[in-house]
């Protein structure tokens, strides 16, 4: 998954960001309370399903790489994403879930957003995985900022960017400086998976009681109605950056 450098990080991933209530727990207190176990089992499993997805989507664009380079970087970065999926895995294995169950109700949400944004072309796929999958990026690390401090590490470690964020970049800025006309076709797609990305996001957290709970602060310390006008502020002005960088308008 990707984040470039200019863009800002959530709070939970920000050093200087004081934790306080359960952020501030390692994972053996934390998990003394069953929903929050169960919460952090749904968000590990969701991760880990997006990872594994990400990982196939990667290999698959891949063959659509105008050259032998591009196709080698995609497939690097695609071993990155398994990697990232083995850590989560291994995780919820730690923890005493069994990872299949953990990630199943997740497949039909994160399955079907893949099927409606599905790229036509190599610039779409490049667009996709630097927007749509950052988008979904920035909204777990919001969630990570309320983790306790071992989960918090594990999410935040599992996001780091692959390399993709400069090579998207790269490649999308020079295909519109030798087309520009390509631009108002990206910036169309890359709106489109901007709603279909936060849809998909609402979908995870609502069909599962113990993550939607954790977030409105049912459970640990979950937003309130301003956080999250602000939490969803701030996903908006990283995207606006994202399509900045890209060359394109938001």
């Amino acid at each position: 998954m990707t984040t470039p450098d200019n863009i800002p990080d959530a709070a939970g991933s920000d050093p200087t960001v004081a934790h306080t209530g359960v952020a501030a727990q390692d994972w053996a207190r934390a998990a003394a309370d069953p929903q929050y176990r169960a919460a952090v089992i749904d968000l590990l499993g969701a991760l880990a399903y997006g990872e594994l997805a990400a990982f196939e989507r990667l290999a698959e664009d891949a063959k659509l790489a105008p050259t032998l380079a591009d196709k080698a970087e995609l497939a690097k970065m695609a071993s990155a994403e398994f990697h990232h999926y083995e850590k989560l895995r291994d995780r919820l294995t730690e923890i005493g879930a069994e990872p299949t169950e953990a990630m199943e109700p997740f497949v039909a949400a994160l399955d079907g957003f893949h099927r409606q944004t599905a790229p036509s072309d190599w610039l779409e796929g490049l667009v996709k995985a630097y927007v749509g999958d950052s988008i979904a990026s920035d909204f777990y690390r919001e969630v990570a900022a309320r983790l306790d401090a071992d989960s918090r590490a594990l999410v935040l470690a599992v996001l780091d960017d692959t390399g993709h964020a400069t090579f998207a970049v790269e490649k999308v800025r020079a295909a519109i400086d030798a087309d520009p006309r390509v631009g108002g076709r990206l910036a169309l797609w890359a709106r489109r998976l901007m709603g279909e990305a936060l849809s998909q996001s609402q979908r995870v957290v609502a069909d599962r009681d113990a993550l939607s709970t954790m977030l409105v602060g049912g459970v640990a310390d979950g937003f309130d109605l301003a956080e999250v006008g602000k939490m969803f502020s701030r996903i908006t002005e990283a995207h606006t950056k994202r399509m900045a960088a890209l060359g394109l308008a938001a």
